[in-house]
This record gives structure tokens, C-alpha cells and sequence, in this order.
């Protein structure tokens, strides 16, 4: 009797021993699960926030959800103008100077007007095309040509004219590719010259819509930056209008100036002919003259008149 309640209790004890282990095991693993998941979640919002971090640092607004839309600069289509004027010592050098660097940035000059060759009065207005990202280095290296009077940079973002560009350019893609369809359809000469108006219609609006595209594409891949290089004897600032006696008095001499300019450049240039047909002339209008002239006249002589005759004396 005894042996069978010993042998129960072992049995008792090894199967309580049993569900020890048992439940050891399980919560071992259990808190090996729940690390390993803390873990990844841990990771995962780190990883998250050095996203969200390259986001920030390249023009994401802080705070943004996850739903908020895409507002990196890069992401976005940019056109940069930019209008500058520097003094320099020598307009000629600077020129080559300011095309040497749009060059080097991998663009090239659109225009160069020179509004006069040489001396300290020149101004040469060169229009540079340079890459975007290259556009504030280009603007910088201009400006230590010399002393800079003046900028002004302007930005418009065409992002969303873009965008709206492609939509239009997809749908009017598939009008073309639709009227195609149709046209080789097409069984009776009416429907064949309907479907061939419509269809030169529409490949003349995507046409339209894709030269759009290339002219947005092409401001917003290169910038515009237009400087002027002036002499150190150049105008600085355009010349107010001014108004009183002063500015009339000052405005009359100027006129009366050129008007007396106009007068003896057109004396000058009538001078030649008036001494090569006016001697002649002159000459000729003596000779003539005297020649009409009518002889002088002579008074006639007058008889004395007559002496009374005296009587002799008786």
C-alpha cells in the first residue's frame, strides 16, 4: 500500500516537474519573441526617421505625414532667372571671363551686345545658359569680376504645369493612336477624309503639347542669367526726369544745341555746290548787268545868251 502512494507521488512530482519545464520553455521563448519584436520595431521607426531626415534636409516641411505630398527641390521642376550688373576694369577681359565660366559649368552664351568696343564708358550684356545646379556658383564666380552694383534672381516652379503637360500629351497620344484605328477602318471616301482632317488635327495639338514640354524642359534644365559688365566710366543708374525752370532751361539749350548741329552739318554739305554752281553764277550775273546797262547821256550845250547891243553916242 505503501509502494503505490510513493509510486503516485513520483509520478505526481514528475509530471508537476514536467509542466515546469514545459512552461519555462514556452515563456523563454515567448520573451525571445517579444525582444525580437521590439527589436524590429524599434529598427524600423529608426530607419523611418533617417528617411524621413534625408527628406528634411532636402526640402521636405517638418512634421509632414505620411500622406503629405513630395515637396523635395529636386523633385520639382525649377526655372532660375537671374539679372546682373558688375563693374569691371576691362569690359573685354570680363566678357571672356564670364564666357570661360558658363563653359565650365557645361553651358554656353546666348547673346552678346556690346554697346560700345572699347574705353572706360563700355557695357557689354552677355546672356549665359547655364545647368540649374550650377546656377548659384556661376552667379557668384560673375560677381568677383569686379564690384557688383546690382541682382536680382527669380524663381518660378512649373512643377505642376508640368505635370499637366504629361497628362495632356498621354491622353492627346492616344486620340492620335485611336483616330489612326479608325482611319484604317475606314470603307468610304467620306469617312476616310473625315477621319483624315481629325487626324492632322489632333497630331497637330501633340505636336503643340511636345514643343511645350521641350520649352519647359529645356528653361528648367538650363538657367538664364543675364549680366551686364560695365566700364569704370559707365553709367550707373538711368537719368531721372526732371522738372522746373532749370530742367526746361537745360532741355531748350540741349534742343537748340542739336538743332544748330543739324543746321551747319546740312550747310556744310550744301557748301560745295554752292561755291562750285554759285561762282559761275555770279559771274554771270555781272557780265549780263553790265551789259544791259544804258549808255550815260550828255546834256546838250546851251547857247550863251545873247549880249544886247550898245548905241555910240551922237
Amino acid at each position: 500500500m505503501d509502494g503505490q502512494v510513493g509510486r503516485r507521488r513520483s509520478a505526481l512530482l514528475a509530471t508537476t516537474a514536467l509542466a515546469a519545464a514545459l512552461a519555462l520553455t514556452g515563456c523563454g521563448a515567448g520573451d525571445s519573441g517579444a525582444q525580437d519584436s521590439a527589436g524590429s520595431a524599434a529598427e524600423a521607426p529608426a530607419a523611418k526617421g533617417g528617411d524621413a531626415n534625408r527628406d528634411g534636409a532636402a526640402g521636405a516641411p517638418e512634421g509632414a505625414g505620411a500622406g503629405a505630398p513630395d515637396l523635395r527641390v529636386d523633385q520639382r521642376a525649377i526655372i532660375y532667372t537671374g539679372t546682373m550688373r558688375v563693374q569691371v576694369n576691362e569690359v573685354d577681359s570680363a566678357a571672356r571671363d564670364a564666357a570661360a565660366m558658363a563653359s565650365r559649368a557645361g553651358g554656353f552664351v546666348g547673346g552678346d551686345v556690346r554697346r560700345s568696343a572699347a574705353g572706360d564708358d563700355a557695357v557689354a550684356e552677355l546672356e549665359l545658359r547655364v545647368p540649374a545646379a550650377k546656377f548659384t556658383d556661376v552667379v557668384e564666380e560673375i560677381a568677383k569680376l569686379g564690384r557688383q552694383q546690382s541682382r536680382e534672381i527669380d524663381t518660378q516652379d512649373v512643377t505642376e504645369e508640368t505635370v499637366d503637360l504629361d497628362a495632356r500629351i498621354t491622353s492627346q497620344r492616344a486620340r492620335v493612336e485611336s483616330a489612326r484605328r479608325l482611319l484604317a477602318r475606314a470603307t468610304s471616301i467620306t469617312d476616310l477624309v473625315s477621319l483624315e482632317n481629325e487626324l492632322g488635327r489632333r497630331e497637330a495639338d501633340l505636336a503643340a503639347l511636345e514643343a511645350k514640354k521641350r520649352r519647359l524642359a529645356d528653361l528648367t534644365a538650363l538657367s538664364t542669367i543675364t549680366v551686364s559688365l560695365a566700364g569704370p566710366a559707365a553709367k550707373t543708374t538711368e537719368e531721372k526726369d526732371e522738372t522746373g525752370f532749370l530742367a526746361g532751361l537745360k532741355g531748350g539749350w540741349k534742343a537748340f544745341v542739336v538743332s544748330m548741329t543739324v543746321l551747319l552739318t546740312v550747310l556744310g554739305a550744301l557748301l560745295p555746290f554752292l561755291v562750285a554752281l554759285g561762282v559761275p553764277l555770279a559771274a554771270l550775273l555781272v557780265v549780263l548787268r553790265r551789259r544791259r546797262k544804258p549808255p550815260a547821256l550828255v546834256a546838250p550845250v546851251s547857247a550863251p545868251p545873247p549880249v544886247p547891243a550898245t548905241r555910240s553916242a551922237p
